[in-house]
């Protein structure tokens, strides 16, 4: 992915980011079970874990180096990303008060020898920093999980430092 024309960081706010993108947030997707989508403690927002959801239904399934290709896990990281955005402006309303993200962490199903999950992650830290410009840098982790919930090949969450 390309870095974001410095300019337009210091002069555009994140939804205009997005906008240039060509990227609408979807509607902050619900909780699949008895949690909530995201909390807020003190200045800090974490969501919960958020999945490669398009119009409602999972755009990806299954292990990443078998079945899902880095490209496309590379795709289903940054729109697990887009779902976490949209999750995070519901929480704050205007995405100009993320004063910095944290942390992503990925959880990733993989195939046996699959070793590029950091590429994979890529998807999201791109999008992220293209985003949110330097508030955006962030420290990262990735997790595997033998299975996931629905079959996706990815689980996303971010810590967000919030302005006042």
């Amino acid at each position: 992915m390309q870095q974001p024309d410095a300019a337009l960081l210091a002069t555009s706010t994140p939804e205009e980011r997005l906008a240039a993108e060509g990227i609408v947030l979807p509607r902050a997707p619900g909780p699949l079970g008895a949690y909530r989508p995201w909390v807020i403690v003190g200045s800090l927002l974490m969501t919960s874990g958020q999945f490669p959801w398009r119009e409602g239904k999972l755009a990806y399934t299954g292990r990443i180096g078998s079945s899902v290709s880095p490209r496309d896990a590379y795709a289903a990281c940054r729109l697990a990303a887009i779902n976490a955005i949209a999750q995070i402006k519901d929480a704050v309303g205007d995405l100009g008060r993320i004063k910095q993200i944290a942390r992503i962490e990925g959880t990733m199903q993989v195939a046996t020898g699959f070793r590029d999950h950091p590429k994979a992650l890529d998807g999201a830290s791109d999008l992220i920093n293209s985003v949110f410009g330097e508030a955006g840098r962030h420290s990262r982790m990735l997790y595997t999980n033998t299975e996931m919930p629905l079959d996706t090949p990815v689980l996303l969450v971010v810590l967000a430092e919030i302005h006042g």
